[in-house]
C-alpha cells in the first residue's frame, strides 16, 4: 500500500492509513470520485470515508503524480483508460472522452479513478498443479471475472513452471502488456519471479508473443486477458511452433466465454487443455472448476452451503 498511499492527497492517505489500523480490512480497490467520499472495497463489502471528500483540484494533482507531471508520456495508457504504477497497482480513470477518426485518443476532464490494489501471493496453484502440469504446463485458459485473482493465479503458476521446485524449470516467457504480472521498474521485474522467466514488459500481447517466438526460444509463453483477433492469431502461431501457452480472459464460464466470436474462434482449434475457471464469489482466486479439453470436469469445489 505504500506505493499507493504516498501519491494519494495526504488528507486521504492519513484517513485510509488510520482506517487499515483500525479495521481488520484487506483493500482490493479505492475508488475516488470528484465531490464524493472515498470508497474503499474488499470484494466483498463497501466502506465509505464520509469525511473524506475527493475535489477536483485532487483529481488534477492526483494525475499529475501518476503521470509524473507528464500526461503526454502516458499519451497511450490513458488511451486504454487506465494506468499501471510501481508495485504494479492499475488505476482506472473515466472521464470525457476525446476521439480521434472514431478511435479513442484521450480521456479528459478526468471525473474518477479506481486504484486496484496488487498483492503477490505464491503457493496459490499447488492444489491444482496436478491437474496442471504433466511432462510440461498443459495448454491453459484461466477464465474469471473481474477481481477473481486471474492475473494473481497467473503469476503464481508462471512462477513455478520456471523454478527448480517443479523439476522441469521451463524457459518461461511473459508478455506483461500493462506491467500487472511482473510490475516491471525499467523493464526488472518487482515482483518475486523465478530465474528462468523473461519479460516483455508494456509491450503488446500478440506482437510480444512473435518476439519472443522468433528470438528466446521458450518452453511456454504466459499472457494475460486474451481478447483481440490479433491475440487469436498470435497463439495459433505460438502452438505451431510447438510452445505451450497460458492465458487468462474475462468470463464466468467456459460457455460465456464462448458466446464471444474472436474466443470462440481460438477453442474451435482445440488449443486448450485445461480451462480454469475462478471465481470471486468467497475470495479472489477462488478455484471452482478445472475442465479438460472436451470442457469435462477434472475438478469442482465442493458447495459448502
Amino acid at each position: 500500500m505504500e506505493s499507493v498511499l504516498k501519491i494519494l492527497p495526504s488528507h486521504i492517505s492519513e484517513q485510509i492509513d488510520f482506517f487499515l489500523v483500525k479495521e481488520d480490512i484487506d483493500i482490493q480497490e479505492i475508488r475516488l470520485r470528484v465531490n464524493q467520499p472515498v470508497e474503499l472495497n474488499d470484494g466483498r463489502r463497501v466502506t465509505w470515508l464520509k469525511q473524506t471528500f475527493f475535489s477536483q483540484s485532487d483529481a488534477k494533482m492526483f494525475l499529475n503524480k501518476i503521470s509524473d507531471f507528464s500526461l503526454y508520456r502516458l499519451e497511450e495508457e490513458l488511451r486504454h483508460g487506465f494506468i499501471t504504477i510501481q508495485g504494479g497497482h492499475r488505476i482506472g480513470i473515466s472521464g470525457s472522452v476525446i476521439l480521434e477518426n472514431k478511435q479513442v485518443k484521450a480521456i479528459h476532464h478526468v471525473s474518477s479513478f479506481n486504484i486496484r490494489i496488487a498483492k503477490p501471493q505464491f503457493g496459490i496453484i499447488q492444489p491444482y498443479l496436478h491437474y496442471l502440469m504433466t511432462d510440461t504446463i498443459q495448454n491453459t485458459l484461466i477464465i474469471g471475472p473481474p477481481q477473481s485473482g486471474k492475473t494473481t493465479f497467473l503469476r503464481d503458476l508462471a512462477n513455478y513452471c520456471a523454478s527448480a521446485s517443479s523439476k522441469l524449470e521451463l524457459k518461461t516467457a511473459i508478455v506483461d502488456e500493462r506491467s500487472e504480472i511482473c510490475a516491471s521498474i525499467n523493464g526488472v521485474p518487482q515482483h518475486l519471479l523465478a530465474p528462468r522467466i523473461d519479460v516483455l514488459d508494456r509491450c503488446p500481447k500478440a506482437e510480444g508473443m512473435m518476439m519472443f517466438v522468433r528470438s528466446m526460444s521458450p518452453d511456454v509463453i504466459i499472457v494475460d486477458e486474451i481478447g483481440s483477433e490479433r491475440d487469436a492469431e498470435a497463439i495459433d502461431e505460438v502452438i505451431h511452433a510447438g510452445v505451450q501457452i497460458v492465458c487468462t480472459v474475462h468470463g464466468r464460464s467456459l460457455a460465456d466465454i464462448s458466446e464471444r466470436p474472436t474466443i470462440q474462434k481460438i477453442l474451435q482449434k482445440n488449443i486448450f487443455q485445461r480451462f480454469v475457471i475462478l471465481s470471486n464469489q468467497h475470495q479472489a482466486g477462488e478455484v471452482t472448476e478445472i475442465l479438460n479439453d472436451k470442457g469435462q470436469p477434472l475438478y469442482q469445489r465442493s458447495v459448502i452451503l
